[in-house]
């Protein structure tokens, strides 16, 4: 369609404030139809705030945002709706109706809004008018077919095709293929390539940078709430130029280390697998005393992991060893016997009771000390043991019986971990411990972690931040697509180098 008239979005110094946080910053770029131009940045740089701006979810920006043009207010889904921009969010699952057929999930407009008269279905019509656009698109997909039977690839294909229908001009996919496999991978850009031919401009937001080349024509380049750069992707254009764009100059901070002694291998894997397809053929191992980062991006399978290790998919594939000898935890409560512990990444969701007190909550996992008769709980025993853990901690409560869903997010973090404090724990896990908090509550969950190894324990600390990552570990592991792409030691590498594998890079890159 090279005579189709060209459509273009404008934005031109769009900001918007969250309580505390600047999202955007006078960001301004241009999205053209025919095209693919990628959007990209390390998390929290702002693309998905950016991209919930163009299609109508978040009203309270300031600046503008031109179509052809001509200034138009993106206030609600509707009106972007109307100017022709779908999205297509990385949680398809809650876009669509699993008990509805492939058809209605793609005709749900017209089936809401677009019935005249007595709101008689013509259901010839609907599955007629939703096979088309499948067949348009070339997308083979029975219309009859229940979402709830697709695969998740699948499903997105059809949230693809509503868009169509809606007369969608722009397309936004926010990390489209973060959960498809290779294949289902190549299948969504074949899409994306008819896409671009019928004039659909598409927006791209991924982590996964070498994707990028084979399917977008711009890269745009977002750090810290602002555009930083845009490159033509030109067959110059290298992963570690954008990975320099991405990272800017950020600094390192120092965190003190030392009165650790490293001892022996602690936990080990060979060729670990989780028989939910999450993680695969992991190979590491963690000794005494030592602090061991597994980075990578959101998506890259760091919490699966962590999950999997935990025992919270059940048994795994593969070797699985704990002081020597064999494991393999069917759940949470086999790993805990075996010397784990987890503090994981959605603590409000599961780590902490948040609608209990601080005091339950610092002894539930050892609850057994502080028990009489094998059910009768000293209290006395309970509350003591719960006040030195705040004392030592530094938890800022005015009571052990504050309700812990009251307090902020870094004491709610040190009860995450301090329940752990005096069980038998040998290996702790943490699953993004900082996410949430602010930079002195960071400090202190480091130092805590430090102190950890200082006591002999075993640490795997998960974070999506590089930074981070250097600062507080001995070695990395950086996980891709839910294997590890990479170990490097953190005293001798770089964000740069780090960023480099988290996105898929290998030597020959």
């Amino acid at each position: 369609m090279e005579n189709a008239k060209k459509n273009v979005i404008e934005v031109k110094n769009v900001s918007i404030e969250f309580p505390g946080v600047k999202a955007l910053q006078d960001v301004s770029c241009r999205f053209e139809s025919g095209m693919a131009k990628a959007l990209i940045g390390a998390n929290g740089a702002g693309k998905s705030t950016l991209m919930k701006v163009l299609a109508g979810a978040n009203p309270t920006y300031t600046g503008e945002v031109c179509f052809n043009g001509t200034k138009v207010e993106l206030r609600n889904p509707t009106a972007a709706k109307n100017q022709g921009v779908g999205i297509v969010y990385q949680e398809v699952d809650s876009i669509l109706t699993p008990n509805l057929s492939v058809a209605e999930n793609i005709m749900t407009d017209y089936l809401v809004y677009g019935l005249k008269g007595l709101g008689i279905v013509n259901w010839k019509k609907i599955n007629r008018e939703a096979r088309k656009v499948l067949e348009e698109l070339g997308i083979d997909l029975d219309v009859k077919t229940l979402v709830s039977n697709l695969t998740l690839a699948q499903k997105q294909m059809v949230v693809i095709a509503r868009t169509m229908v809606q007369n969608c001009k722009f397309l936004i996919l926010d990390e489209p293929t973060a959960p498809l496999s290779q294949k289902e991978t190549e299948t969504l850009f074949d899409l994306v390539r008819r896409l671009k031919k019928k004039n659909c401009g598409i927006i791209f937001i991924s982590h996964r940078l070498n994707e990028l080349f084979e399917i977008c024509e711009e890269i745009a380049v977002m750090k810290d709430g602002k555009m930083v750069g845009e490159r033509q992707v030109d067959g110059k254009l290298k992963i570690d130029d954008i990975v320099q764009m991405m990272l800017g100059g950020a600094r390192q901070l120092h965190l003190d280390k030392s009165g650790r002694k490293i001892g022996e291998v602690i936990l080990k894997t060979a060729n670990l697998s989780d028989k939910t397809g999450k993680v695969h053929d992991i190979n590491l191992e963690i000794r005494r005393g030592e602090i061991v980062g597994i980075s990578g991006l959101v998506g890259a399978g760091k919490t699966e992991l962590c999950k999997t290790l935990f025992g919270e998919f059940g048994k795994v594939q593969g070797d699985y060893q704990v002081n020597g000898k064999r494991i393999n935890p069917a759940s949470p409560a086999d790993a805990i016997k075996s010397g784990l512990a987890l503090i994981p990444e959605e603590r409000r969701k599961e780590g902490i009771f948040i609608e209990e007190s601080v005091n339950y909550n610092l002894s539930v996992v050892t609850l057994g000390k502080y028990a009489k008769m094998l059910t009768f709980v000293n209290r006395r025993q309970e509350t003591r043991a719960a006040e030195g853990k705040i004392a030592s901690l530094t938890i800022k409560t005015p009571t052990p019986n504050q309700k812990v869903g009251l307090l902020s997010g870094g004491n709610q973090q040190k009860v995450t971990i301090g329940k752990w404090l005096d069980s038998n724990a040998e290996i702790y896990i943490f699953d993004e411990p900082t996410k949430g908090i602010d930079v002195g509550a960071k400090n202190e969950i480091y130092k805590l972690i430090v102190e950890l190894a200082r006591q002999g324990k075993a640490v795997i600390y998960t974070s999506s931040e590089q930074s981070e990552i250097l600062l507080v570990s001995d070695r990395t592991y950086v996980m891709y697509d839910g294997r590890i792409q990479k170990e490097l030691q953190t005293d001798q590498t770089t964000e740069e180098e780090i960023l480099f594998y988290s996105t898929g890079g290998t030597k020959e890159s």
